[in-house]
């Protein structure tokens, strides 16, 4: 996870920062920034400047007075093996040595002192790089129209991308530095390099990458590893979770001889590989548990919050039917409160009931649906609303109703219609003086 003051940073930047923290193994983000800033976030120049200070040789940002030594492996430094040039021999040779040594102090005296110059006048073309792996394929061309397709097999990667392959796969990586001005350097691919018995070990036992120093590419990687002579090899590998230098060969050394320093580097170092696959492993097994656990408690989180869910569906129906239930019951409250106060003003405008010497009374004897009784006298002239008015404000009548007679049968009109707007009086009924009229219940209909 990112510190909070990288989140400024573009997602470019923020993969280099991640591959330049995996290549290197430093663990702060903050040295890991820091260190690629120095270098405009170009991987490459900062990767490779992170091996020279592993290596022992001064970061080109925080050089040190004085270049530390090259000591061995059990020092957990770098073990380097130095092919000298054989010294003149007789009388002859030490007199062609001495005779040529005065031209070449002065050539090469001269050489330096023009690169030197050339250097204020016009910058290196070698330091800017632009096409990494144009810069391989163009070697490995010159090589093979030079010394022949016999080889061991390059890399055909920039110098970054061999540093993380041979991470990921645990391997060793054998840098070839080729210096083309070199007088050691053409024996040394054709004699030795290209030798059978060298390309079968390189191919079967480690990653080769390769690159002439005239090129901006092996230019770079030849300021990060500071060769002192050619030929140059360097053999590299994960050792402690960081790439690291842990063999330098130099000069012009023997098939043989290659094989044998080769294999030593290889056996001094392979405890290293070996635990780092150990751990590697250890690590993919952990992770793989993790990750198991980690899906189980996804799961029977998933499952509690489904439970928990359906508990919070259940609860809200819940209050949702009580909610309704208590809404239905105050709607009928209102209602019942609503019709008996409907029911108080009917009877308070009812007429004042006839007496029974009332020659134009009529008595009404009511058959309610719960088979009581009810009688009322009313009059003749009066409409048969009233008769209806007085059975709705009773407590006993049903809310909705019909009155029936039944000689002949039929059913009064007792309320407003489109057949009766205005209803009939109770003598336009034809309805005696006594009579028994049905109340029928109309409410569930």
């Amino acid at each position: 996870m990112a510190a909070p003051e990288e989140q400024d940073l573009t997602q470019e930047q923020t993969e280099k920062l991640l591959q330049f923290q995996d290549l290197t193994g430093i663990e702060s983000m903050d040295q890991c920034r820091h260190t690629l800033e120095q270098h405009n976030w170009n991987i490459e120049a900062a990767v490779q400047d992170r091996l020279n200070e592993q290596e022992g040789v001064p970061s080109v940002f925080n050089p040190p007075p004085s270049r530390p030594l090259q000591v061995n492996t059990a020092d957990h430094r770098i073990y380097s093996y130095v092919v000298s040039r054989p010294q003149p021999r007789g009388l002859l040779g030490w007199g062609y040595y001495l005779i040529m040594l005065p031209f070449r102090f002065t050539y090469y005296t001269i050489l330096d002192i023009f690169r030197f110059a050339l250097r204020f006048i016009r910058p290196d073309p070698r330091s800017r790089v632009t096409d990494p792996v144009g810069d391989i394929v163009s070697f490995m061309h010159s090589f093979e129209e030079k010394y022949g397709r016999a080889h061991p097999v390059f890399y055909q990667g920039t110098y970054s991308q061999a540093l993380n392959d041979a991470k990921r796969e645990l391997r060793f990586l054998l840098v070839y530095l080729h210096g083309d001005d070199h007088q050691d350097s053409d024996e040394f691919c054709r004699n030795t390099l290209c030798a059978p018995e060298v390309i079968s070990l390189i191919n079967t036992r480690m990653l080769f990458w390769a690159c002439s120093t005239n090129k901006p590419e092996g230019y770079r990687v030849s300021q990060a590893l500071r060769e002192n002579t050619y030929p140059f090899l360097a053999m590299i590998m994960l050792k402690d979770r960081r790439m690291t230098v842990v063999g330098r060969l130099e000069g012009l050394i023997q098939p043989d001889d290659l094989i044998n320093q080769l294999t030593f580097i290889m056996d001094a170092n392979q405890t290293y590989l070996v635990s780092e696959r150990l751990e590697r492993e250890e690590r993919n097994q952990t992770q793989v548990l993790r990750q198991q656990q980690d899906e189980a408690y996804l799961a029977s989180l998933r499952a509690d919050q489904e439970k928990e869910r359906k508990k919070r569906e259940e609860r809200e129906r819940k209050r949702r039917k009580e909610e309704e239930v208590q809404q239905q019951k105050l709607a009928e409250e209102r209602r019942r409160r609503n019709l008996q106060e409907e029911k108080e003003k009917k009877l308070e405008c009812l007429p004042p009931e006839p007496s029974p010497d009332d020659p134009e009374s009529v008595k009404i004897i009511f058959k309610l649906p719960n088979d009581s009784r009810v009688e009322r006298r009313f009059h003749f002239s009066q409409s048969l609303t009233v008769i209806h008015d007085f059975l709705f404000s009773l407590k006993e009548s049903p809310e909705k109703f019909q009155i029936e007679a039944n000689f002949p049968r039929r059913v009064l009109p007792c309320v407003p219609s489109e057949e009766w707007p205005n209803p009939p009086t109770l003598q336009e009924a034809g309805l005696s003086h006594t009579e028994v009229l049905f109340v029928q219940d109309l409410t569930d209909e």
